[in-house]
């Protein structure tokens, strides 16, 4: 089957081709996976794809660890996926972060305490979600490589503070990063004009400090100044508001479903799913479990959403869902 490749997919691989520095080739790849049309014919080539992000981005953890020159806005993704937060100084990302995850960044009452993106790891049930709080975004003052990881980043939390006196100015900094990642809010609809290398991405703002805002006032503020198509939610990192509703709006914007495997005749290891996007297929599945599998698989046994009986027998087109058990038979 042809690849029946775009022109937009062509211009980037010329600029993979002309990227030098590990931080545009890693941009210039995830480019090339957003724009490959899906389907059976290529299915080797995002496969290929997917595997030289792999292989760039432990390239990059072996550097840092060798404390060679890295690009300091990489962050390698871990667990189900990965949300960048985005705001203004004092906005309280760091103090969101250490509400959420194990992460322990430095919090300060001082503008820009964070100096470098600061990953941790929040639990939502039987997965994690990969949280990184970022440098302090505001103008003159906005790291240059934020676009970047934006960009990269599969969602994005702005941080707003509902008490501060300059919301109107922190929202207009936020747009203006959106617009330069090339990001663009998947609850808006898209410009017909709008270019390909644009990609939708959940966004979602966090109103933090609620604790500070007894009747709603200012939080109403703040999304009036972000944009009514935006959601929004109210939180506090100090006392807790809002972050258990939090945690599981960020696996679903996800788009992940969770699967687990059973060997036959045995019970299901429900501890370890693995994480797949929604619309996964139970050869997918198989390629996670080891390619020999995949190579030699002849059928499957489904239990879950998606069978029409338990131990239901498919073939390995069959679209999985969240939760389903999948028995793999090679």
């Amino acid at each position: 089957m042809p690849a029946n490749l775009t022109p937009q997919y062509k211009e980037a691989e010329e600029r993979f081709r002309r990227a030098a520095s590990h931080g545009e080739k890693l941009e210039a790849l995830r480019e090339l996976i957003a724009l490959l049309p899906k389907h059976k014919g290529t299915e080797k080539m995002l496969a290929n794809l997917r595997q030289r992000v792999a292989k760039l981005e432990e390239e990059g953890e072996r550097a840092a660890r060798g404390g060679h020159h890295v690009d300091v806005g990489h962050v390698r993704r871990e667990g189900a996926g990965q949300w960048v937060l985005l705001g203004p100084p004092n906005a309280g990302k760091s103090s969101l972060l250490a509400a959420l995850t194990h992460a322990h960044p430095e919090i300060g009452d001082y503008p820009f305490t964070t100096h470098a993106p600061q990953p941790g790891m929040m639990a939502f049930e039987d997965v994690q979600v990969q949280l990184v709080d970022t440098p302090a975004v505001a103008a003159g003052h906005t790291e240059p490589y934020l676009a970047n990881l934006a960009h990269n980043a599969d969602g994005v939390l702005l941080v707003l503070d509902v008490a501060a006196d300059d919301v109107d100015e922190a929202a207009g900094a936020l747009r203006e990063l959106l617009d330069r990642a090339r990001v663009w809010p998947r609850t808006r609809a898209l410009p017909p004009d709008a270019s390909p290398v644009i990609l939708r991405r959940p966004v979602i703002v966090l109103g933090n400090k609620s604790d500070l805002d007894g009747d709603g006032t200012f939080a109403a503020l703040a999304r009036e100044a972000i944009g009514p198509d935006l959601p929004f939610l109210p939180v506090s990192a100090t006392r807790g508001d809002g972050l258990e509703a939090l945690r599981p709006l960020l696996f679903g914007e996800l788009g992940r479903i969770r699967v687990y495997t059973k060997e036959p005749g045995q019970k299901a290891d429900m501890g370890k799913p693995f994480v797949l996007p929604e619309g996964a297929t139970v050869h997918e599945l198989a390629l996670l479990v080891h390619k020999d599998v995949a190579e030699r698989l002849r059928h499957a046994r489904i239990w879950g959403r998606t069978a029409r009986f338990e131990g239901q027998q498919v073939d390995r087109h069959h679209l999985l869902a969240d939760r389903d058990v999948v028995e793999l038979h090679a």
